[in-house]
Formats: structure tokens, sequence, C-alpha cells
């Protein structure tokens, strides 16, 4: 339970950061695909086992931050057309400024990257702490005396 509270925490702080950078930089329209593709493919590298520490370990690849993060573009476009295009999204009222939440980069980025984020630090806490055990070597022909 802590590892997905950690997961959602990460994912949603990485997306409503790229989101509010999207904000600040007025990225609307199209752009909105990017932004929240992006924030899926940041979340996959960075939650969970981040990139870094697979790089590092001689004894893991560094293959399967690699399709987190493709994953997660597709996540994060995916859960946009979904809010955006399948519901037809909602209005968010925050202070006097209401506005639809698809459209507010760092709501939308926030909540795509603690979904995903989530996902993934669950994912990896299952089964991830022990090593398999190694099998006795077979031996061929006679066994020694």
């Amino acid at each position: 339970m802590l590892k997905l509270f950690i997961g959602l925490l990460k994912g949603a702080v990485l997306g409503g950061a790229v989101g509010y950078g999207a904000y600040a930089l007025k990225l609307s329209g199209g752009m909105l695909w990017l932004t929240y593709g992006v924030v899926g493919a940041l979340v996959g590298f960075v939650v969970g086992r981040p990139i870094w520490s697979l790089i590092t370990d001689k004894n893991a690849t560094s293959i399967v931050s690699i399709l987190k993060a493709v994953v997660g573009f597709g996540i994060g476009c995916g859960l946009y057309a979904l809010v955006a295009k399948v519901w037809g999204g909602f209005a968010l009222t925050l202070g006097q400024e209401t506005r639809w939440v698809q459209d507010w980069q760092p709501v939308m980025g926030a909540a795509i990257g603690g979904l995903w984020g989530g996902f993934i630090e669950l994912d990896d806490a299952i089964g991830g702490d022990k090593a398999p055990a190694k099998a006795a070597p077979k031996t061929l022909g006679k066994p020694k005396k």
C-alpha cells in the first residue's frame, strides 16, 4: 500500500510539473497530446525502478525502463483522448476560474502521472524483491567417486 502511495505521489508531482511547464508556455490544442504523452513517458522513466538504477545494475536491462516510457507515452495520450474525446470532458472550478479539466495542464498532467506512477510502482513491488534460486548444475555421464 505504501508503494502505491509513493508511486501516486511521484507520478503526480512529475505530471504536475510537466503540466505546469506546458501551462506557462501556453500550449494548447494539438500540443496537449504531446504534453500528456511526455508526462507518461517521463513517469515511465523515473517511477518504479528508474533508468539510472537499471543502467548501473549488471543483472538488469534498461529495456524495461524504455518500454515503460513508450507505453507511458501511449497511456498519457490515451487517457487524454478518453477524457477529452470520449467523455467530452468536464468543468473544474478552482478559485474564480472555471476551465475544462483536460485543458488545464497541471491538473490533468498530475492525474495522468499519478495513475500511471501508481500502477508502475505497484507492478515493480510485486515479487521483485527476491532473486530466483539457482538450480544445481547437471552433470553429464557417470558421477565421479
